[in-house]
């Protein structure tokens, strides 16, 4: 297999220049639209990249960045509009990715993006550029808990007039009691600051019962491309594993509302059931209770957590 190279851009769009260097020459015109949106918000099917040509065409999204031989720091032309620039009629549900999420897993799909040589490469990437604000060290001989934030432990988009009526029952209960076998690392796709301001508005960042280790944000996701979802960002647990080689799959566990989070380590990953409408399900939902236990059960009874189903975790026998 060649090598893969790393393959920098420089949007000019309104009067501005966005670089954008987290790219290979292994991936398609659909990632690089894909970064395009998350840098201008300018939607990839509103794009049009002016000067991106292939044999004299228009290069299509499935065409690899290696094979258009552009130059280093090569200056891509686009106009577009972001959806606030346009009536609201055009503009798609927010909620559409979750819609998404809930087809059918492909498992082979997963194998194939977990082993593929240009996510590996980005992988290595997030690993050298990335830099993690460690809160706490991480604990001898502990296993790793990694916890998603929105729908995972509060409900962000109810309204209410304090933190705590938007927060998941038991929470605090939960990680005191994950405490003592995990260490525990956010990981939410948006940013730092919100994540931050989100941890003590849920009294998480100074509580004495437990300590998070540290919080990861949407920049230590990648970008992937899937036949069935297009492009798509994922949370790859190998940068966590890169930076602590401690952890691995046999000791790592990932909540997540929305399974793609995870595709790059499906193994690893459960599914949590989303906590919505928190004034209506706030006296009934029971799930960080529930999975308080498979935590603890699983943590002093299995050595290797990769040889475990977690779509399976109500119906986990420690004794088998």
């Amino acid at each position: 297999m060649s090598e893969i190279r790393e393959q920098t851009i420089v949007v000019k769009w309104s009067g501005k220049e966005y670089q954008i260097n987290d790219l290979t020459d292994q991936d398609t015109v659909a990632v690089l639209r894909h970064e395009i949106f998350k840098r201008t918000s300018v939607r990839p099917e509103r794009q049009k990249l002016l000067n991106l040509k292939y044999k004299g065409k228009p290069a299509e999204d499935g065409l690899k960045l290696g094979n258009l031989e552009l130059k280093p720091n090569f200056k891509l032309m686009m106009v577009g509009s972001t959806e606030a620039d346009i009536e609201d009629a055009c503009q798609k549900p927010d909620d559409i990715g979750e819609i998404i999420d809930d087809l059918e897993d492909n498992d082979n799909e997963e194998e194939s993006l977990e082993n593929s040589a240009i996510y590996l490469a980005k992988i290595q990437k997030r690993i050298k550029d990335y830099s993690i604000n460690e809160l706490n060290p991480p604990r001898p001989g502990k296993h790793l808990l990694v916890l998603d934030i929105d729908y995972t432990l509060f409900d962000h988009r109810s309204s209410a007039e304090s933190g705590s009526e938007l927060m998941r029952p038991y929470l605090h209960e939960f990680l005191t009691c994950a405490y003592e076998h995990y260490d525990i690392v956010i990981w939410s796709a948006t940013g730092m600051r919100w994540i931050e301001e989100k941890m003590k508005l849920l009294g998480i960042s100074n509580h004495p019962a437990y300590k998070i280790m540290f919080y990861l944000d949407s920049h230590a996701m990648i970008s992937v491309h899937t036949p069935d979802r297009g492009v798509i960002d994922v949370k790859p647990l190998g940068v966590i594993w890169g930076l602590y080689p401690q952890y691995s799959a046999a000791n790592t566990i990932m909540f997540d509302d929305i399974r793609r989070n995870f595709l790059m380590n499906p193994r690893s990953g459960l599914r949590i059931r989303p906590f919505r409408q928190a004034h209506l399900n706030r006296s009934t939902d029971k799930e960080l209770l529930k999975l308080s236990k498979y935590l603890t059960d699983i943590a002093t009874s299995c050595k290797d957590f990769s040889k475990l189903n977690h779509r399976k975790w109500e119906h986990y026998d420690s004794r088998k």
